[in-house]
């Protein structure tokens, strides 16, 4: 009898993930579905810890990329994805180096997946390892300024295991249909590291598509948040470059306002927390000519994908920030407050 279900290909970026692949890698080969309808793609993005020689002599019946040099998240998944589209797959499953996947939980997505021809992907309920009964994602969360988070983090699971529709998937373990990515493109990778996904997710609901979170499904992360000043670097330029590049021109006017205070508020936390000179960067960035030319060229490439209104896609959207690492009283008490209430009352003037 003729095996007719979908194949799926699993793009695992790999950098110096060595004390992880055990747990990762071997999770995988015990999914419960059928393995001559799925395939690892093991991207190595120019590993210095021995992990891709460990992944060769310890795991069989994986395709191994090795890339010179650390490619960031955003092009060493997308050298994984464009070899899977090459051979075929109908889904893309991107998971993450520090993950561990029940047997089921690859099955459970794609159940929900093929459900509805509108929706583009499905994340798992990401949990803490090895707090394994608290969770790390129930889908993430957009701020109308850009900022992205996962939602529910920290928390003990205890919500309705239906899925339920989210802004953006957690790049550390999610599927999606290949026809999707054929359509709208891949991860972009001027971004190179964080908001990839946020970004990916935004032109798929710009592309009238939907994302879910699955809570039957189950993948556990070993997450570990840092305070790197590349980190700070990378996520400040790269909000500003996803809000400019996919909100339309009067929606980029309504948050403005808002926006400048933001910016102040952040460029003195910049300087009491010793980032002030990566923040100056980041105002550097867009000094340049040549960014800018990138970056509208890649807003007038989005236009052409647009189906839906930006009404649409900040339903959505929040106007707090609610990222357990960052909690404190004045985040809580004075800025959520002030900038929640400024996004009630602007989003309802959104009409285009």
């Amino acid at each position: 009898m003729e095996n007719s279900l979908p194949k799926v290909a699993i793009i695992l970026v790999n950098y110096n993930g060595q004390k992880y692949l055990a747990d990762c890698l071997g999770s995988l080969e015990k999914l419960d579905y059928p393995k001559e309808n799925y395939r690892i793609i093991f991207v190595d993005n120019g590993s210095s810890d021995g992990s891709l020689e460990y992944a060769q002599n310890n795991f069989s019946d994986i395709e191994f990329i090795k890339n010179p040099k650390n490619l960031g998240f955003s092009e060493g998944n997308n050298i994984g994805i464009d070899k899977a589209l090459l051979l075929g797959y109908d889904y893309i499953y991107l998971i993450n180096q520090d993950t561990m996947s029940e047997p089921d939980s690859l099955s459970k997505l794609l159940n929900v997946l093929q459900g509805d021809e509108k929706i583009s992907a499905v994340q798992p309920r990401l949990m803490l390892w090895p707090e394994k009964d608290k969770v790390n994602s129930l889908g993430n969360s957009i701020h109308f300024l850009g900022f992205g988070f996962s939602s529910g983090g920290y928390q003990k699971f205890e919500g309705d295991l239906s899925p339920k529709e989210i802004a953006y998937p957690s790049g550390a373990a999610v599927l999606i249909k290949s026809e999707v990515l054929k359509k709208i493109g891949l991860f972009d990778n001027n971004l190179y590291l964080y908001h990839e996904d946020l970004d990916l997710g935004w032109r798929m609901r710009m592309s009238g598509y939907k994302i879910l979170v699955a809570p039957e499904a189950v993948v556990y992360h070993k997450y570990e948040f840092s305070r790197s000043i590349t980190k700070f670097y990378y996520m400040e330029r790269n909000r500003f470059i996803c809000l400019l590049e996919n909100y339309k021109i009067g929606t980029l006017l309504l948050i403005f306002p808002a926006g400048l205070i933001m910016e102040l508020g952040l460029f003195f936390y910049s300087i009491f927390s010793g980032f002030w000179l990566e923040k100056l960067k980041v105002y550097g960035y867009f000094f340049h000519i040549k960014n800018w030319k990138i970056i509208l060229a890649t807003r007038k490439k989005k236009a052409g994908l647009r189906q839906v209104r930006d009404k649409e896609i900040v339903r959505l959207f929040t106007g707090k920030i609610q990222f357990q690492e960052i909690d404190n009283s004045l985040l809580k008490y004075i800025v959520n407050p002030i900038f929640n209430l400024y996004w009630q009352i602007i989003k309802h003037l959104i009409i285009w």
